[in-house]
């Protein structure tokens, strides 16, 4: 039976990192379903806009070989997902595992035989990294 796998994440200035949690996904399922957090969900959860708008990180990520299809990520709730795409694994980072929210997240997605699979994250590099380099770099020329 085929395995339908589900991850997300904003992927504002995609780098190194996305790509490897993208193609470590793909090699857990036969079909990668990638959610793209919109503009508003990241202002709203985050407090900051992302710097690639929505649209071009959608065209970005799905451009990607190992992505099999793309949703807009609108809300964080994982079962509204789940009864919108029907997966059987959602990969997250590790750094969620043990937390509450994902504690009983593990346990709602067991009794519909969701598996959660904790991936490491590319330490050197990250979104947020790369943003405080540009406004470093925009402070100086300013």
């Amino acid at each position: 039976m085929k395995k339908i796998g589900y991850t997300t994440g904003v992927f504002d200035m995609f780098h190194i990192g996305h790509l490897n949690v993208l193609q470590r996904a793909k090699l857990e399922c036969d079909y990668l379903i990638v959610g793209v957090t919109t503009d508003e969900l990241s202002i709203q959860a985050k407090g900051k806009k992302p710097i690639i708008p929505f649209q071009e990180r959608l065209k970005i990520v799905e451009s990607i070989k190992f992505v099999d299809e793309v949703a807009p990520q609108v809300n964080y709730d994982k079962m509204e997902a789940w009864n919108n795409l029907k997966f059987d694994r959602m990969f997250v980072g590790d750094d969620w595992k043990g937390t509450e929210k994902w504690t009983k997240l593990e346990t709602s997605f067991k009794e519909i035989g969701v598996e959660i699979v904790y991936f490491s994250y590319t330490e050197h590099t990250s979104s947020s990294i790369l943003r405080k380099v540009l406004e470093n770099m925009y402070k100086e020329q300013s």
